[in-house]
């Protein structure tokens, strides 16, 4: 069977293909290998391609199946890792000079749990350097172009990962999310991103665990195989303090058996601290937002005067780049990104008296958000408020839409992510169209803090109303899903 015809295939279809033998581990992971090899030159999606170990651990898996051993979820099933994660033997760069030879001891507990669970990791995917922007560029490896026009930017900080789940290179791919990293390049590239409530899945390499907003997640093509992912991920950790005595979540029921929406009641809000959204995406996201009208629930469009929480998210995130990063601006600073060096130099004026005030800050937002859901079941909102900007552009660069300058990026491009990373609700981005430009539009869903489940049903239903997974971006050289038969039909 050829790369082409297993490009496009859900982590859920594969698996039960290895489980059935109408697939092996090993003619998946070569598929998946030989399509990131042919797509590099156009996409440069992978820092680093794990060919060696992935076959190795193809061999050991097909092996497993010939014995007829009892097989994990996601056995023989290809996976990334975005580069800012852990993995045991494999270079961990962070997308950094300072790091390019940086190989971990041990894998992190997410990408464990995924291995555990059968999967086989094939390499690390782009970042910016430690992940400090939504674009995907960076000296130790150059620039990710958007998997949908390569004069568009991937977005970021999980850019690698969103393009190789929209380009069809790996189904599963581990993202992390400090800002809004896996939703932002999830939404530009036309997939499915996912920020689970803070602890659901742990993340052992948080330096602060009591005051995180940096989370690892899922960035898949279908809702189905998002999750796949945080079955396996998710449970409590010692190392994440924010995990520990979480009940376990039955995420692929939820996935499987999403219902209806019978007696919901639904927040539509269109502005979250920003005044501008482009009227197309604006239209095509409150168009698919319907969707949830058709299923039972009652929507309700909201402006309450919400302000953007993004100057004290910046006094917070910037404060710690530069207590972990600020040491090696002496012996680095010349090979570093210059809009990482401004970040941390930001950061110098920051008194602690700011500091303190960013941290009751984020205590109050929490309090408003979750009493949102008071009143409401789930939260809709746009994901970006305008297609993926343009390739020229960098992160102190003022934002356009519709020929206007709005101001800047992180307050007007992506004003709808950030502020669930500093409260830890759950949150989840899903294409929901396409703009005259070419380029997906996404809707994020947003759901009460520790319920998740209820985020993934949401999404399932939606993906039922709505389906996507038929649109693959033309990639010169490499087919696209419209060339692909159905797999259920192949026997081997």
């Amino acid at each position: 069977m050829s790369s082409d015809r297993l490009a496009y295939a859900p982590a859920t279809e594969l698996a039960e293909m290895v489980r059935s033998r109408r697939v092996s581990p090993i003619e998946i992971t070569e598929a998946a290998l030989r399509r990131i090899d042919a797509s590099q030159p156009l996409l440069n999606a992978f820092i680093t391609v794990a060919r060696d170990e992935a076959m190795a651990e193809a061999r050991l898996a097909e092996e497993a199946v010939a014995r007829g051993d009892d097989l994990g979820p996601l056995h023989g099933v290809p996976f990334s890792v975005k580069d800012l994660v852990n993995t045991r033997g494999v270079r961990t760069t962070m997308g950094s000079l300072i790091f390019e030879h940086n190989v971990p001891d041990t894998d992190a507990i997410s990408v464990a749990r995924l291995r555990a669970a059968g999967a086989i990791m094939v390499g690390k995917t782009t970042t910016p350097e430690f992940g400090h922007k939504p674009f995907t560029r960076a000296p130790l490896f150059g620039d990710t172009p958007n998997a949908w026009d390569r004069d568009r930017i991937a977005g970021g900080s999980s850019g690698g990962a969103a393009v190789a789940a929209a380009a069809g290179l790996a189904p599963l791919n581990v993202g992390t999310d400090g800002g809004g990293s896996i939703r932002i390049p999830a939404a530009a590239n036309g997939v499915v991103g996912m920020k689970a409530t803070l602890g659901t899945i742990p993340h052992d390499a948080a330096p602060d665990s009591f005051g995180a907003n940096i989370y690892v997640g899922p960035i898949t093509r279908t809702v189905g195989d998002a999750a796949l992912m945080l079955q396996a991920m998710s449970g409590p950790h010692p190392s994440d303090a924010h995990s520990m005595g979480r009940p376990r979540q039955d995420f692929l029921k939820a996935a499987a058996m999403p219902g209806g929406l019978e007696g919901k009641k639904i927040a539509w809000r269109p502005l979250l601290g920003n005044e501008i959204i482009d009227s197309e995406v604006l239209a095509i996201t409150h168009g698919a937002a319907r969707a949830f009208e058709e299923a039972g629930a009652t929507m309700v469009e909201v402006d309450d005067g919400f302000v953007t929480p993004e100057p004290f998210w910046r006094v917070l995130t910037q404060a710690a780049w530069r207590s972990r990063f600020g040491g090696y601006v002496k012996e680095w600073g010349d090979r570093m990104t210059p809009t990482f060096l401004r970040s941390i130099t930001e950061a110098s004026d920051y008194s602690a008296e700011e500091l303190q005030s960013a941290i009751y800050q984020r205590t109050q937002l929490f309090r408003t958000v979750q009493g949102w859901f008071e009143e409401f079941d789930l939260v809709l909102t746009p994901t970006l408020t305008r297609t993926a900007l343009e390739s020229d552009m960098d992160l102190y660069h003022p934002v356009m839409i519709e020929g206007r300058e709005v101001g800047i990026i992180r307050q007007n491009w992506y004003p709808y992510t950030h502020p669930f990373n500093l409260t830890g609700h759950p949150a989840i981005t899903l294409p929901a169209g396409f703009a005259s430009d070419g380029l997906p539009v996404a809707l994020q869903i947003v759901g009460p803090y520790a319920d998740d489940a209820a985020v993934i049903r949401a999404a399932a239903l939606f993906e039922q109303l709505r389906p996507w997974a038929d649109r693959t971006p033309d990639l010169p050289g490499l087919p696209d899903a419209t060339e692909l038969p159905d797999l259920t039909e192949i026997k081997i």
